[in-house]
């Protein structure tokens, strides 16, 4: 099956995989989503993610977290830019994610980075999605 938005899915079953209170979700593997996953992990939205294969088909495994309450550390996470509607910022007009309690992943010319890091570098991009 041909998925239009694959970040989307990935988001999706991240959400879902929450929802369901579920230890790990997968994920059909891309170099754009592990990039996501990467900066989820070093911002501690969950706890680890890894590679791996299924046959011939290649997945990345993402370990949920939750906090000791057992509450998904990750409250929301939502899709910006569309496949349809694509939303590009400067680095001056990246906008702050709950006051800055949460965070927006880019993609910019230098990589997949979060909106604080990307507005660091002065660089600007295609606003992927918020988490928080």
């Amino acid at each position: 099956m041909m998925v239009s938005d694959p970040v989307a899915d990935m988001l999706t079953r991240i959400r879902n995989g929450l929802a369901a209170r579920h230890t790990k979700v997968d994920v059909p593997a891309s170099r754009l989503k592990g990039e996501i996953a990467r900066i989820l992990r070093e911002e501690g939205y969950v706890a680890n993610f890894k590679l791996a294969e299924e046959g011939s088909r290649k997945l990345i495994r993402i370990y949920l977290k939750y906090t000791a309450a057992n509450e998904p550390v990750i409250s929301q996470i939502e899709r910006v830019s569309r496949p349809g509607n694509r939303v590009y910022v400067g680095s001056k007009e990246i906008p702050r994610v709950l006051g800055g309690m949460g965070i927006n992943i880019l993609t910019t010319p230098r990589g997949v980075m979060t909106g604080r890091n990307a507005k660091k570098e002065g660089l600007g991009g295609e606003i992927l999605c918020q988490v928080w």
